[in-house]
């Protein structure tokens, strides 16, 4: 199969190539504009095909011209286009350049967020009406569902001797709640990172209550409620929801920019302090099928040590299913299992002992230890293969999906709760400001 990269204004884009996939022709199409964003994603997979170990063979055929779009869709009629797309980039016209894709026969894998308002939303939905009156794949990038803690955190609580039944929980104590904090200043491949000035406009990358918390919302529905259709009318009911800024000074902008100056376009999120407010923190609170959540998502600028970080919490009526990922745990997540009721812990650990091996059997060298009044799944080495790698992970997902012709039956439905949530959630914040 061919792949086609359409406008790879973020880094994710050429995540998704740093290992060659399975059945993917080398030669990928690259349609964009000229610029610095195009430039960094070819010099990025360039140093992919250069790199002394293991080094891919991608041979990028790039169309620069400001009517990329329009070459796009023409080169995909006349066969000379893939049949697979990767959006990621600028959220602004992601919904519009991903409901192109469908109308010109492309399957489309894009980056997160697809939607970041409820316009965007309602154009989602009928992209993928669309693409399923015309045979077309319609998929986003949840990295996180590769992530180990977070399998084997949904894997437990499959399991009612050890987990019980999910918990209903209330508005002030939540039976699930996740919580990520993220940083504009990272490492991508060994390298800094350098950010677009977009990215810090959230009416192009959208607010971090509709982009981070894709994942957080998405992360839910699947351990939660796995392999079931969420219904976004009758399944989820958003409870309350808010936003709030990180102040980025001009010499914090200039380190991951490159710019020694805020662009005319950023300058309405300048406050009287001389620094950018970017509305980039959100919180949402939600029911999903009467089930109390929370989701939240922190950016700081940079991180004190360890990078990005997660926690997540599902409370089930025997245990608790604890991912957490501090100083405590040297920066990596761990997996807790914590007894609901201390007069329980004999029966609890009689139950693990006997689901173990089935888990065992999954993910081959797991194992437990005790930890304080629970204990901490212990994850060989092996499983630890680093964010970067999920990109390629869910790549190979996604074309199985093709392959086959269908996604699996509950995904479509899912996938628009998820959109659903996150932009109604918006709209509510915006609607009752802090």
């Amino acid at each position: 199969m061919k792949l086609t990269i359409l406008d790879p204004g973020h880094f994710h884009a050429a995540l998704l190539q740093k290992s060659m996939v399975a059945d993917i022709d080398p030669t990928v199409h690259v349609y964009a504009d000229e610029g610095p964003e195009l430039r960094d994603y070819v010099s990025r997979v360039e140093s992919f095909n250069h790199r002394p170990d293991d080094p891919t063979r991608w041979q990028l055929v790039i169309h620069a011209s400001p009517d990329f779009l329009e070459r796009f869709i023409a080169d995909r009629a006349s066969g000379a286009a893939g049949e697979i797309v990767v959006i990621a980039g600028n959220n602004r016209r992601k919904t519009e350049y991903l409901t192109r894709a469908i109308a010109a026969g492309f399957h489309v894998l894009a980056d997160k967020p697809m939607a970041i308002d409820a316009d965007g939303f309602r154009l989602l939905e009928q992209a993928f009406a669309n693409a399923g009156s015309n045979g077309l794949l319609l998929y986003d990038i949840m990295t996180e569902r590769h992530e180990i803690t977070t399998l084997l955190q949904k894997a437990f609580a499959a399991l009612p001797p050890v987990f019980g039944e999910l918990a209903t929980g209330s508005e002030e104590d939540p039976a699930v709640t996740k919580e990520s904090v993220h940083h504009f200043a990272k490492q991508v491949s060994g390298s800094p990172l350098k950010r677009p000035a977009w990215f810090f406009d959230t009416a192009q990358q959208g607010e971090g209550i509709v982009d981070v918390t894709t994942h957080l919302v998405d992360l839910v529905q699947w351990a939660c409620f796995p392999d079931q259709a969420i219904d976004y009318r009758n399944d989820i009911r958003i409870v309350g929801a808010r936003r709030w800024p990180t102040a980025i000074s001009q010499a914090q902008f200039d380190e991951v920019t490159g710019l020694q100056r805020f662009p005319d376009f950023l300058r309405k999120d300048v406050g009287a302090d001389g620094k950018l407010h970017v509305h980039a923190n959100g919180e949402i609170r939600y029911r999903i099928r009467g089930v109390h959540a929370k989701v939240s998502v922190h950016w700081n600028f940079a991180a004190p040590a360890g990078g990005d970080t997660h926690f997540s919490i599902l409370r089930g009526t025997r245990a608790n299913l604890v991912i957490r990922q501090g100083e405590a745990q040297s920066w990596q997540p761990v997996l807790a299992i914590e007894p609901r009721d201390s007069a329980n812990t004999a029966g609890l650990e009689s139950a693990l002992q006997r689901a173990l091996p089935a888990v065992q059997q999954a993910y081959p060298g797991i194992d437990l230890k005790r930890a304080g009044a629970g204990w901490d799944v212990v994850v060989p080495a092996s499983f630890h293969v680093g964010h970067e790698a999920h990109f390629g992970q869910v790549a190979d997902e996604f074309l199985r999906y093709v392959k086959r012709g269908s996604l699996p039956a509950w995904e479509v439905s899912n996938l628009l709760a998820k959109y659903y949530t996150t932009t109604s959630a918006l709209a509510l914040a915006l609607a009752r400001p802090a």
